[in-house]
């Protein structure tokens, strides 16, 4: 274990990139999740379709892919990752007026794709409020955390 385990920190304790030139290359998943809690008639129109912007939730499907292929240029210390496939899931749950979205992302690399998974579904979450502010601007997006990763040397890790 490395005497400083964050390892975004030189030993001057300066900002670094993390050097993963020495790393193997394996398989890595990660899969995110959040919520976005809404007024009940916000959610109503969300699953009617009845919003003036259209395709609440299309739209916040390929924002929230186009957030994972980005991520290195929102995070300043991620690496550039080429994903080898990145999925989207949004659940309505009516008796909390939330939707839920889970993000999963994977590529053959030497660093894990966990940022990538949680920018995605921040960003699938940002674009629902997006569209929907207009009816309604309390809602909150809640909850966004890492589930699951996989891949590389710390191998899998399962949120409790």
């Amino acid at each position: 274990m490395p005497t400083n385990p964050l390892t975004h920190f030189n030993p001057q304790g300066q900002a670094q990139m993390v050097d993963v030139g020495e790393k193997t290359e394996t398989p890595r998943q990660a899969m995110a999740t959040g919520s976005i809690l809404m007024k009940p008639e916000t959610l109503a129109r969300i699953v009617e379709g009845s919003t003036r912007k259209g395709d609440v939730l299309g739209v916040a499907r390929i924002a929230a892919i186009q957030g994972a292929k980005r991520t290195a240029d929102l995070i300043p210390l991620c690496h550039p990752i080429a994903l080898t496939k990145v999925s989207v899931d949004f659940a309505i749950d009516k008796e909390t007026n939330r939707v839920h979205c889970t993000a999963r992302a994977e590529c053959f690399g030497r660093t894990g794709v966990e940022m990538e998974a949680l920018c995605a579904a921040s960003i699938g979450l940002l674009t629902i409020y997006d569209m929907c502010k207009a009816v309604d601007r309390g809602m909150r997006i809640e909850e966004v955390r890492l589930l699951e990763k996989s891949g590389g040397k710390s191998g899998h890790w399962t949120a409790n």
